[in-house]
């Protein structure tokens, strides 16, 4: 084990920030951590927006569901999965890329260039002594988030990292077993052994629960993301990502 792994391990999602900005050094350090990625063919079709603004911050924090610590926190970044870079290159180039803009491969490559990106700010951001926390209630309604961050077409707001000092030390949530997400050489495909293992993790985070909440929670894992998948969210989506210019082919 090195500093670097157990920084990795040590991850936990951070709700609660000290009233303490981030300096121009940290932001920088950050957004240029995230640059430092992986991207799919040298293609970086991403972009972060750094949110300063206390009255879009807020705005933002009421189209992800009223959360308080996408308003208060040291600084928020919005990672994008961006191809508006590309279109006016072409424009640059005098070239026709139309047919590989509107691919779903290309919009599938700037959805993990973003995601890689934004570990790597995370990563960082937590080497330094910060915490963090993932935004996806952004995507509750990314019509308004465009308007709030006046972004351009072919520029698709994902998810939002509220970042800043620790006001407090969450429990490290457990994770699924190391044996049922890592699978070598194929796919393991027996029922009973996949079943047996949810079973176990069951445990495991329901008594995470009942020591979190002083016994006011047990559900299970499973239990958990059933009752959140049988209510489908944000099915708008598609027609979105199509507005966007994004007529996936």
């Amino acid at each position: 084990m090195n500093q670097i792994i157990d920084t990795i391990m040590n991850h936990r999602s951070i709700r609660k920030f000290e009233e303490k900005a981030l300096s121009e050094d940290q932001i920088r350090t950050i957004v240029e951590s995230a640059q430092a990625a992986s991207t799919s063919s040298f293609i970086q079709a991403y972009s972060i927006i750094g949110v300063k603004d206390k009255g879009r911050k807020q705005q933002l924090a009421e189209i992800a569901g009223n959360q308080t610590y996408v308003a208060e926190n040291g600084h928020f970044f919005v990672f994008c999965a961006d191809l508006h870079r590309h279109q006016v290159l072409s424009q640059m180039e005098n070239r026709d890329i139309t047919t590989s803009l509107q691919s779903t491969e290309k919009f599938m490559v700037a959805v993990i260039d973003a995601a890689l990106a934004a570990q790597n700010a995370v990563i960082a951001a937590e080497s330094m002594g910060l915490g963090a926390c993932y935004i996806g209630g952004l995507r509750n309604n990314l019509e308004d988030v465009c308007q709030v961050l006046k972004v351009p077409e072919r520029v698709i707001p994902l998810f939002g990292i509220a970042v800043g000092y620790p006001d407090q030390e969450p429990g490290k949530k457990p994770r699924l077993p190391y044996e049922h997400v890592y699978h070598e050489d194929e796919y393991q495909q027996d029922e009973k052994v996949y079943v047996k293992q949810l079973q176990e993790y069951n445990k495991i985070i329901s008594e995470y629960y009942l020591e979190r909440t002083d016994g006011k929670r047990s559900d299970t894992w499973t239990e958990q993301m059933v009752n959140m998948l049988e209510k489908p969210k944000r099915m708008y989506m598609k027609e979105f990502v199509k507005k966007q210019g994004y007529d996936l082919e």
